[in-house]
């Protein structure tokens, strides 16, 4: 009987094992079927993953070598797209509604700083440089305006009015590099000088063929107030780049062996013709507190002879404080010639082209 009761257990234990066996297969065949397919979705994912970081690397490279100029952008800019960004200006009028009338194509720029006394003369130069199709600038420094308008050109030229501020104040604040890169040459010149013999075009055929990055015209001799013998007209000349001069009672001598101002190397700040490139190191050289910038004209250019023009020397700003303007002047001047001398020495990546400047041995 017990043996009986023996083989009914173990009958049952199996019955049950089967039983669960059967319950559980299915469960456990739907959790590997599970497992089976997280693992492929898994595997397949993570081969699209690397493709897709495969392919994103592949792009981020090629724009990291397409997009290479991008540090070529203005400061500034860096967030805008390259094709909306406007590098650069100029002081051509446009009108309300339509089109320009005309278009400028000379591309120069005459920049004067004028008062109404010299109305007259002023007419002359701007007539002149209009009817060479340059655009005109005036520079008011006594603040009067509107007596131009009777003029016929006096709506075809920028008015700039600030009282008592020399030209190189307005040239300083108003020119500066990035505004005025679309002109080719800037002439920036006082009123008081004569152009009856002076021809725009012509001066700048001629400077382009010498290669003249700053030039002036020179002096008709005896009809100009000169003050140095280099801005003197030569009337065997078409350009001249030096002058010859015995250095008498402990002057300086200039002769062929001459390499710096004042016998060659330089011109006066009169009637300066700036080439563009020419033009921004000139503006970074312009003192933004020293307005007469007296001293910046021994640091640069050339003379034309073919094209020349009449200096009169008229007193114009500053008026009637003529004594106090040109200490100050003077004052400026050796200020100027101080810090270029220390500026010199304290830069060790610049060399001075002219070592043998007397301005550099000069104790100013």
């Amino acid at each position: 009987m017990a043996r009986s009761s023996n083989f009914l257990s173990v009958f049952k234990d199996q019955n049950c094992r089967k039983i669960c066996f059967f319950r559980l297969f299915p469960a456990a065949s739907l959790l590997f079927l599970l497992l089976f397919m997280r693992t492929t979705w898994i595997a397949r994912h993570d081969k699209e993953n690397l493709l897709a970081w495969s392919l994103q690397k592949s792009i981020s490279k090629f724009s990291s070598t397409n997009c290479e100029d991008q540090c070529s952008k203005p400061p500034g800019s860096e967030t805008l797209p390259k094709g909306i960004i406007a590098n650069t200006s100029n002081l051509e009028a446009r009108p309300l509604w339509g089109s320009p009338m005309s278009s400028n194509t000379t591309k120069s720029l005459f920049a004067a700083v004028v008062g109404i006394k010299q109305k007259k003369n002023v007419d002359k130069m701007v007539q002149k440089f209009l009817g060479s199709n340059f655009v005109v600038m005036l520079f008011h420094y006594d603040g009067i305006v509107d007596e131009w308008k009777g003029f016929e050109w006096s709506h075809k030229v920028i008015h700039i009015s600030v009282e008592n501020q020399t030209k190189w104040w307005f040239a300083k604040r108003f020119l500066h590099p990035d505004i005025v890169v679309e002109y080719d040459y800037i002439f920036l010149w006082d009123e008081d000088l004569g152009v009856q013999n002076f021809d725009p075009q012509r001066y700048l055929s001629i400077v382009k063929r010498e290669g003249l990055e700053i030039s002036q015209p020179a002096l008709e001799i005896g009809q100009s107030e000169v003050h140095h013998l280099i801005t003197a007209r030569g009337s065997r000349s078409k350009v001249h780049r030096r002058v010859h001069k015995h250095g008498e009672k402990g002057g300086i001598r200039c002769d062929e062996n001459s390499s710096a101002p004042p016998c060659t190397g330089w011109i006066e700040v009169m009637a300066p013709v700036f080439s563009k490139a020419s033009w921004r190191c000139v503006w970074y050289m312009i003192q933004n507190d020293l307005i007469h910038a007296w001293g910046l004209d021994m640091r640069l250019g050339y003379f034309v002879d073919a094209e020349y023009i009449v200096h009169y020397g008229l007193p114009t700003l500053g008026e009637p404080e003529k004594n106090k303007v040109r200490r100050q002047s003077y004052n400026e001047y050796k200020v100027f010639n101080r810090r270029w001398k220390e500026a010199g020495q304290g830069d060790e990546c610049w060399t001075d082209p002219y070592p043998d400047d007397p301005l550099n041995q000069s104790s100013l």
